[in-house]
């Protein structure tokens, strides 16, 4: 996806040549018209050939070196010319020196954006992504005017928010879009790191959470993992994936008090799922299902057995067809709980179940239902 503008972005009359800046935080560059620089940009723009028009900008950049708006204006069109001819590098510098020179303007960002994209550089896509998302957030952070009318200034913020809302979209799903289709866990951890503080309030903040917590549970990095997910629940109490995630870290810990805050997060987690609803989907059941299989095994941990049953067949119910490995590990731990209570009939009845499901737990599944099968020969 392309967005940049056409040759002449803004051609206004103004007394001086200018970036246009708004305390700092958003900037328009201005090429006023009938100056020296005007005319120039104007003959530029008539030049058909690719090459000459090249040189041209190249001299342009030269003969206007003391006017900083004119050198980011110019360096800007080179990159984009390079962008054309596909010499993506070139492209990048350039552009480097037009951010340079208008660090705050949206629109060579996004720019720069759409070149790093297409030479499939994904740090430098990060980086100006991060950059926009900086130059997004501030212009709701922006101070009042001492001369301007509170009306007033509440009216500007609202024209720079619309005026900007496309770049900023642009620029967030960007971020969002690379930040999934990385795999390395570390390299998105800092990607993550970069986007969360470009963009504090993301309409995606969700998403970017289960993929932050999901890199972090590869990295096996159990202090950030929780302090992740305690940060996004601060942010979000419903956040499904910061609810299952850390459900599930603490049924798995072995520190005393673990298991009863596994059960609590699962609990939260079931409330906010809402697997009953008319309008739950396949997402909001799949999750309730996993919250009530931790919540089983948690049980089972703490030798809840009776407990532990009607968690792990509310499980069963809303995994299968669903997910087959939650599935099966909602039916290993019935199989387990009814054996425990000697109750060999169900014990073998879930179990014959849980061993045509292949994965890791079939073998243990195959295992448990011949002790309950031997179990019920005996007892005969």
């Amino acid at each position: 996806m392309r967005r940049c503008s056409g040759s002449l972005l803004l051609v206004c009359f103004c007394f001086a040549f200018s970036v246009l800046r708004v305390r700092a935080q958003l900037e328009r560059i201005i090429i006023p018209a009938g100056t020296d620089e005007d005319h120039d940009l104007q003959t530029i723009s008539n030049e058909p050939d690719a090459q000459k028009k090249l040189a041209m900008y190249q001299d342009f950049v030269q003969k206007f070196a003391s006017n900083p708006a004119a050198v980011a204006y110019g360096n800007w069109q080179i990159s984009q010319a390079y962008q054309t001819a596909g010499d993506f590098q070139k492209a990048l510098d350039y552009g480097d020196k037009a951010v340079a020179g208008s660090p705050h303007n949206l629109d060579i960002l996004v720019s720069q954006v759409n070149v790093a994209q297409q030479a499939k550089n994904n740090a430098k896509v990060m980086e100006y992504v991060a950059k926009g998302g900086e130059v997004c957030t501030s212009i709701a952070k922006q101070p009042k005017p001492q001369d301007m009318s509170d009306e007033d200034f509440a009216r500007k913020i609202a024209e720079e928010k619309a005026s900007s809302q496309s770049n900023c979209y642009f620029l967030e799903t960007s971020g969002l879009n690379l930040i999934s289709s990385e795999n390395d866990p570390k390299t998105r951890m800092s990607y993550v790191e970069k986007f969360t503080s470009a963009f504090p309030d993301s309409q995606f903040q969700d998403t970017i959470s289960s993929l932050a917590l999901d890199a972090l549970s590869q990295l096996k990095d159990s202090a950030r993992l929780v302090a992740y997910g305690e940060k996004a629940l601060a942010a979000n109490p419903n956040s499904l994936p910061a609810l299952l995630l850390l459900a599930n870290f603490y049924a798995e810990d072995s520190k005393p008090g673990s298991s009863a805050k596994a059960i609590s997060y699962a609990q939260k987690a079931i409330e906010v799922a809402k697997p009953d609803a008319p309008d739950a989907d396949k997402g909001r059941k799949v999750s309730a299902g996993v919250a009530h299989n931790t919540i089983g095994w948690a049980y089972l941990k703490q030798e809840k057995t009776a407990a532990a049953i009607p968690e792990l067949k509310d499980a069963s119910a809303l995994l299968k067809g669903q997910d087959d490995q939650q599935y099966a590990r909602a039916l290993y731990g019935l199989g387990f709980a009814y054996g425990k209570l000697n109750k060999l009939t169900e014990a073998r009845e879930v179990l014959t179940e849980a061993v045509k499901i292949p994965g890791p737990l079939q073998p243990m599944s195959q295992e448990l239902l011949a002790k309950v099968n031997a179990a019920r020969a005996k007892a005969k």
